[in-house]
């Protein structure tokens, strides 16, 4: 790609196509943005809940394990032999008391410190190991990590500030409002690849007015509609946003009027689908939080959840979710937890539409590099706002994208 298509257009109320397409733009997310000061997401507390349980997880494109110590800790190393490069676990989750190399077994404790390798005295005096081979200078490599209230965080930098100054306000506020230090329940996993580039993702969540056009199923019930009470909140440096809104009624309306997804004769066959109980302070049904750079956190309702984006090229990710509750749940709120989870995964009620979506820009854009986004609505500012009419949380984005990316 020439240098001048690289010149970002004047304002943050324009974004180049190039960006989900380039490669070289792509090395470069690597590198500022997942290899940069961020914290990424990588799992939770109740994923790992005993001694060696792990998991298998990404930043950026770096396989990173993460598991629970003899002590109760967490830790996180690449997922990487220090012999011989290779990767030591191909399962998404297990149980260890060690780690082995499956090509010359080497083999590692749950911190990552060498225990042993086969062969290092040598046989029958011949071979072995030099002499000043110190186990102690070979172990994993290790990452940072910092969890928060059930959430697990790692990050590759030693320049990263610790987590709470890197959520910052309002975001931390949100975060802790459903990860309030009640022990974590997992409900379930699902996964899938969407063919399109991982920033669309984030977007797709900081677009805040798509879902009154494009979701049948908010716009009917109310779920998540422009003309909700609503709030769109993001830290200083718009990377980070936190959507909040309070669910409307299924009525026809000034809003409603101009939603042509909008069904006011539509029922459901179990209403027991949307039985909603207030469970965390203030009145928002919907809070959707997006934490630079590869998370999700959404409250729907009463459904829990956790998107991770693992990106694979400019142009393909994985969307990992993760479906939770509290220990604290009864059984009559587990059972709804799960019920309202149907919106949401790979084939949800709502969320099957993103998917469906996202690969359908991505296929506009791959040809059409040399194109421009509009992000006018709403006007022209970067500044939180009461209502969801507007594309504010995506300007604000793409004006802290372009000072990581130095474009």
């Amino acid at each position: 790609m020439a240098d001048r298509q690289r010149q970002w257009p004047a304002g943050n109320d324009r974004v180049p196509y190039w960006i989900y397409t380039d490669q070289d733009i792509y090395q470069r997310e690597l590198e500022r943005i997942f290899r940069g000061p961020t914290w990424s997401y990588v799992g939770l507390d109740c994923e790992i809940p005993n001694a060696g349980d792990y998991k298998r997880t990404t930043i950026g494109d770096r396989s990173i394990i993460v598991v629970r110590d003899e002590h109760g800790g967490v830790n996180a190393m690449i997922n990487r032999c220090a012999h011989r490069g290779v990767q030591l676990c191909q399962q998404d989750k297990g149980s260890v008391d060690e780690f082995m190399c499956p090509y010359h077994q080497w083999t590692y404790d749950l911190a990552g410190n060498l225990l042993g390798i086969p062969f290092q005295r040598g046989v029958k005096g011949k071979g072995g190991m030099p002499g000043n081979f110190v186990s102690g200078d070979h172990g994993l490599e290790t990452v940072r990590v910092q969890g928060r209230n059930g959430g697990i965080f790692a990050t590759l930098s030693d320049g990263t500030p610790d987590l709470e100054t890197y959520l910052g306000d309002p975001i931390l506020g949100y975060y802790d409002r459903i990860f309030d230090g009640r022990a974590l329940r997992l409900l379930g996993h699902s996964r899938q690849r969407i063919g399109g580039n991982w920033k669309l993702m984030l977007e797709n969540i900081k677009d805040t007015h798509h879902a009154s056009l494009l979701h049948v199923f908010f716009v009917t019930f109310g779920l998540f509609r422009v003309d909700n009470d609503s709030r769109i909140e993001m830290d200083p440096s718009g990377l980070h946003t936190a959507l909040s809104s309070i669910r409307g009624k299924q009525e026809l309306n000034d809003g409603t009027a101009q939603m042509k997804s909008f069904h006011g004769e539509m029922e459901l066959n179990d209403p027991r689908l949307l039985d909603t109980v207030r469970e965390f302070p203030g009145d928002q049904t919907v809070v959707m939080q997006t934490i630079w750079p590869n998370l999700i956190l959404q409250q729907q309702s009463n459904t829990l959840a956790t998107r991770q984006i693992v990106p694979k090229g400019p142009e393909a990710f994985e969307l990992h979710w993760t479906f939770f509750g509290y220990e604290t749940d009864d059984e009559d709120m587990t059972a709804r937890r799960l019920r309202q989870a149907n919106l949401m995964g790979p084939a949800g009620l709502v969320s099957i539409d993103d998917g469906q979506i996202i690969e359908r820009t991505q296929n506009g854009i791959r040809p059409n590099p040399e194109a421009q986004g509009i992000v006018e609505l709403g006007g022209r500012d970067t500044v939180d706002t009461d209502h969801m009419v507007t594309e504010v949380a995506l300007r604000a984005f793409y004006q802290g994208y372009r000072k990581v990316m130095g474009l």
